[in-house]
């Protein structure tokens, strides 16, 4: 229990990163976001405060505190990975929006929506995939905490990812629309990565299953471009999802 001591003060770093990448998409449009868009948000933000609060209260002398929250902790994370997928459809028809108003979204080709909406499916698949092995694995603290750690890393993406395009497209107005915006997307996955592996390193972790999941799922999402521009992803898409 010791190992984890200090785990509650790391796991504030994510939760501040996340904040940060997400603040112009999301609180800079608030009052314009859907009712969907607020609940998945909020969801995923306290997700984030369980990941710091938890770690306290098994840590410093709190295991009933932190066996109550656990439980409503696991309901959270059933809310988030429930609300990820019922906003798909919103990829779904932005698509057929950036094709109907190619100017409204410059950068942002309908391409790139299909890719969103193809990354997502699996990144949600492998957090939920994370929650449940914590909880098979309660009983056993060292494997409990790192299944759960794994779950910040696999759900960094989207709110990097749009940081370092809304970065890019601050840079780059000059040229708009000609604006890159998928090599923000690597680039995030080079800094989410290498945090989750410094993290497994000083944990020990760097050939758990959990680490190997967390690598896999954002190397995956390097794959946007080709499975958004694939017309057979297309059509699957579109027939698995409808607005």
């Amino acid at each position: 229990m010791h190992k984890y001591h200090n785990l509650h003060r790391w796991m504030i770093i994510p939760f501040v990163v996340m904040q940060v990448g997400i603040l112009r998409d999301y609180w800079g449009d608030f009052t314009d976001n859907a009712w969907s868009v607020h609940i998945h948000y909020w969801s995923g933000a306290l997700w984030y405060l369980y990941l710091i609060i938890q770690p306290y209260y098994a840590t410093h002398g709190q295991l009933e505190r932190h066996r109550t929250n656990g439980i409503i902790g696991m309901f959270l994370a059933g809310g988030v990975c429930l609300t990820a997928l019922s906003m798909m459809y919103r990829d779904i028809n932005t698509a057929h929006l950036a094709a109907e108003m190619p100017d409204r979204f410059g950068p942002f080709e309908p391409w790139f929506f299909y890719g969103v909406a193809s990354i997502e499916i699996p990144m949600i698949l492998a957090f939920a995939g994370a929650v449940i092995m914590s909880i098979l694995k309660r009983k056993q603290v060292d494997e409990h905490a790192w299944w759960l750690i794994a779950t910040v890393f696999i759900i960094l993406q989207p709110a990097i990812g749009r940081g370092f395009q809304f970065v890019a497209i601050a840079l780059g107005q000059d040229s708009w629309p000609d604006i890159d915006i998928i090599t923000p997307v690597y680039l995030a996955q080079v800094v989410i990565i290498g945090l989750a592996l410094l993290t497994a390193r000083r944990y020990g972790k760097m050939n758990h299953p959990a680490t190997l999941l967390i690598v896999a799922v954002n190397l995956y999402v390097c794959f946007l471009r080709p499975l958004g521009t694939s017309p057979a992803v297309q059509a699957l898409l579109e027939g698995m999802i409808k607005g």
